[in-house]
């Protein structure tokens, strides 16, 4: 552990937590939502006021009578999805808790948490970590690549039922008089309208789309997913473009421009600072095994 992170993460099914005096903060990961008394592990953090304190519940799956449990490859993906939302709070610089951490825009939220995921499939992270839980063995290359290739498997049915909910949830939001409002009408006009393929189905129909309809987090910001996705794309290539995931330069970017900075700086600011221009589609197209539109070259470099 270095004090680059200023954090440890060290509690896992524990009652009492403990930290070096380096330490900003403390994480608590619980591997199952099964696991007892899981309020006493924050009130132990929270005991200690020095502390910026952060708890994950996972969902993993408990072993049978005398197995361990084990990580399917989508519960790896959430476990380095939650430790990045936990490392957004935990690096956060910021006085008032409302502005802190991961209080920010939904699309922006997002970014830690997904390019935290690509760690996963670092060839060292992977060689130290996917281990048979009886030999000892290392994931072997050749399943490593059907994992990698699987990741592109569909993107093009995938992105259009997606996009097809996104553009129907803004379009709904500009209505303007509801009286008489039919929405399987309102759902044939729009996917009309935009040219969406009859063999491809909205990812979520209008009656169940609950992201729109309970609550106002997602109202019209369904779309924010695609955008933390392009946002994630173009910062994880910020780390290839360097050399690799374990750039210090670029890291200290991140972590100052983006995981420490809340909501008190614009989120577009906040990503230039980083990136030193805006976000371009080219990354994501590249990650989904896209062609690369010309024009979805990289803008150029912006002084700050």
């Amino acid at each position: 552990m270095t004090r680059w992170s200023q954090l440890i993460v060290i509690c896992m099914r524990r009652r009492t937590c403990t930290a070096p005096s380096w330490a900003t903060g403390v994480g608590v990961m619980a591997p199952t939502a099964r696991m007892p008394a899981s309020g006493g592990l924050m009130t132990a953090v929270n005991s200690s006021m020095s502390y910026i304190p952060r708890f994950d519940t996972l969902n993993v799956a408990p072993g049978g009578e005398g197995e361990p449990a084990l990580l399917t490859w989508d519960d790896a993906q959430t476990v380095f999805h939650e430790f990045g939302h936990a490392l957004h709070g935990l690096m956060s610089d910021v006085t008032y808790p409302s502005i802190a951490g991961t209080s920010v825009a939904h699309d922006f939220v997002e970014l830690p948490s997904q390019l935290y995921e690509h760690w996963l499939t670092v060839p060292e992270v992977l060689a130290t970590h996917a281990r048979h839980y009886r030999t000892g063995a290392p994931m072997p290359a050749e399943m490593i690549a059907r994992l990698k290739a699987a990741e592109r498997f569909n993107q093009g049915f995938a992105l259009v039922e997606y996009v097809g909910s996104a553009l129907v949830d803004l379009e709904m939001h500009e209505v303007t008089d509801a009286g008489g409002f039919d929405g399987r009408a309102f759902e044939r006009q729009v996917l009309e309208r935009i040219g969406m393929p009859e063999a491809v189905g909205m990812r979520h129909r209008t009656p169940h789309f609950q992201h729109v309809f309970s609550g106002d987090g997602y109202s019209a910001g369904y779309y924010s997913y695609l955008w933390s996705d392009t946002l994630t794309a173009d910062a994880w290539e910020a780390f290839t473009e360097a050399g690799g995931p374990w750039d210090k330069a670029v890291a200290q970017r991140l972590r100052d421009h983006v995981f420490s900075v809340g909501n008190t700086v614009d989120p577009a600011d906040g990503y230039r600072a980083f990136r030193g221009r805006d976000a371009g589609i080219g990354a994501l197209m590249r990650k989904r095994g896209f062609p690369v539109p010309a024009a979805a070259a990289p803008a150029a470099a912006k002084s700050k």
